[in-house]
């Protein structure tokens, strides 16, 4: 490690016999830390990432899909996997691209570009180029899918879940940057950022994996073109040999009728929450006590007589006809559950909170 603006000496500070103390000259501003070592790799993990990459051809399936317009889109394969690289190395911006150039990188790595070549590339890139990447990195989960085993038990039962996002910008003149709702802290505020959707794939035995994402303006509804991101992802999921079951998730924001007919239309299951109205209140008081079964929760305790588990939560499931005044009605199970409320004077009176309703094919 050197300092490009200056170095750091030793000195004997009269008064203060046997005591020696090293001291930067600079201020701090004025010293840099640059790896310049040669013959050091700071990133050695960048070379089974890059392996992998050439082996189910990162570069090939971002050439064939990203057709480029001008002359600063040329190689959008090569390119492309350069700022892949960057960013497995902790690269947050395009100047951070440069890590791929310190050390020596130079000996693992050839065809690499310089940050402001790349730079060049990514503002390239319009609504339509982006969809143009966002279909090669379809290809590209499909093609780890088969190469490694990403998705285990995708053949009996793969899940998809969709969900929106906030993600803060502090920027006026951001494109698409807007005040949006997020929660923080257990209160709801308005926060200036942009609202991307994401879809990701899951099954029993495996993590979520990203399968699609759509970046949105920071005051995007929830459920804005989640209809055609769940009909994407599902086609994603079965690339992915999700040849079984596939069930997809969404929470209030999703259970709308066009994205319960998405997936009717895709031959998947479903199971969305549903946002309370005075029909669906009706529904759920017409469930009989009788009906209500409590849940097996990890803190729940079992009453050694009876076999019942105690706990603060009840679910029960009924016939619930949604979307009735669209073209998109469906009758489907009804998930009911409803936790019970406790106050410092009647701990134990059956008090019950508003209950949570699920739809499910």
């Amino acid at each position: 490690m050197t300092w490009e603006n200056g170095s750091s000496r030793s000195f004997h500070q009269p008064g203060r016999e046997g005591i020696c103390q090293v001291r930067l000259l600079h201020g701090r501003r004025g010293v840099d830390a640059v790896f310049d070592d040669p013959n050091l790799v700071s990133c050695a993990g960048l070379v089974p990432v890059m392996r992998l990459a050439e082996q189910v051809d990162l570069a090939g399936l971002v050439a064939r899909r990203v057709r480029p317009d001008l002359s600063t889109g040329a190689n959008a394969g090569g390119k492309a996997a350069a700022i892949v690289a960057g960013m497995a190395a902790g690269a947050d911006s395009i100047t951070d691209l440069d890590v791929l150039r310190h050390g020596g990188m130079g000996a693992l790595f050839d065809g690499v570009y310089a940050p402001s070549t790349l730079g060049s590339f990514l503002r390239f890139f319009t609504w339509g180029h982006t969809l143009q990447l966002e279909a090669a990195a379809r290809d590209l989960l499909a093609a780890l899918a088969a190469r490694t085993p990403l998705l285990p038990g995708a053949g009996t039962l793969a899940y998809v879940d969709v969900d929106s996002l906030l993600r803060r910008v502090y920027g006026h003149a951001k494109q698409g940057a807007a005040f949006g709702h997020a929660k923080v802290g257990g209160y709801n505020v308005r926060l200036r950022g942009l609202s991307p959707l994401v879809a990701a794939i899951s099954t029993p035995q495996a993590a979520p994996v990203v399968a699609a994402t759509r970046l949105r303006g920071g005051n995007a509804g929830s459920a804005r073109a989640a209809a055609s991101l769940v009909k994407q992802a599902i086609s994603t999921a079965r690339a992915c040999g999700a040849t079984g079951q596939i069930l997809v998730r969404a929470d209030s924001a999703f259970g709308s009728g066009p994205v319960v007919s998405a997936c009717r239309k895709a031959g998947v299951n479903f199971s969305v929450t549903l946002q309370a109205n005075p029909k669906l209140r009706a529904a759920i008081d017409d469930i009989g006590e009788s009906a209500w079964t409590p849940v097996r929760y990890p803190g729940a305790v079992q009453d050694d007589d009876t076999g019942q588990w105690i706990s603060d939560a009840e679910v029960a499931e009924t016939v619930y006809t949604a979307f009735e005044t669209s073209s998109h009605k469906i009758t489907a199970r009804l998930v009911v559950r409803r936790v019970r409320e406790k106050t410092r004077h009647q701990p134990d009176r059956k008090n019950y909170s508003p209950p949570g309703a699920t739809t499910r094919s």
